[in-house]
């Protein structure tokens, strides 16, 4: 993609492990906000036959394929997990093709809507330090007591396993101070919905 754009009036929303960003990203929907989740478009990038797909294979072998030819991404996943080459190795592959991705919803969307703001949903977008080119930062927050505890019960794991996931992201504490709107969504959904409407009414 060749064409010229910019990243006025697109925000990236942000969060770790279990703080309940799927939820917020919905609600901001609902406000007729559109959400560009990079998750999918993580997924999008890999699916079976295309270029990410290919340079995966060539890089870490098909024994990270299932049995159905599709990437086996638990499998690659662990891998990551305890390898930081491989992590970078992959990340090389990843990050160019789901910024491509990006760029190309942000104008195809800027031509049909030119003045409406668009979100931008990430995870890891303070690890990488993909969150500088968002206008702004939107931080779902909840301590990282109740992290744990819901992402226990979530992945129906153990306090030290949860834990362990919790501390392999930066902090939610540290987060915080790249935020220049917080979320807090450690109480019921009203609440959480409360906060977001204003948000999105402001954006």
């Amino acid at each position: 993609m060749t064409e010229v754009f910019d990243y006025k009036r697109v925000y990236g929303l942000t969060g770790s492990i279990s703080c309940g960003k799927t939820t917020v990203a919905s609600i901001f929907k609902k406000f007729s906000i559109p959400v560009l989740d990079l998750d999918f478009v993580s997924r999008k990038v890999v699916k079976q036959g295309s270029q990410g797909y290919k340079q995966i294979i060539e890089v870490f072998g098909e024994l990270y394929l299932d049995s159905y030819g599709n990437l086996d991404r638990k499998r690659l996943g662990e891998l990551i997990f305890k390898d930081k080459e491989a992590k970078k190795k992959l990340e090389s592959i990843l990050h160019p093709l789901i910024f491509e991705y990006e760029k190309k919803f942000i104008y195809n969307y800027r031509k049909v809507f030119p003045d409406r703001p668009i979100i931008v949903d990430a995870a890891l977008m303070i690890e990488t330090g993909s969150f500088k080119r968002y206008s702004k930062i939107i931080l779902v927050y909840i301590p990282e007591n109740i992290q744990i505890e819901r992402l226990m019960k979530r992945d129906s794991i153990s306090y030290a396993d949860a834990e362990i996931r919790v501390k392999n992201q930066i902090s939610i504490e540290e987060k915080r101070k790249f935020a220049n709107y917080i979320i807090d969504n450690s109480k019921n959904l009203d609440y959480t919905e409360a906060q977001v409407k204003k948000i999105a009414e402001e954006l």
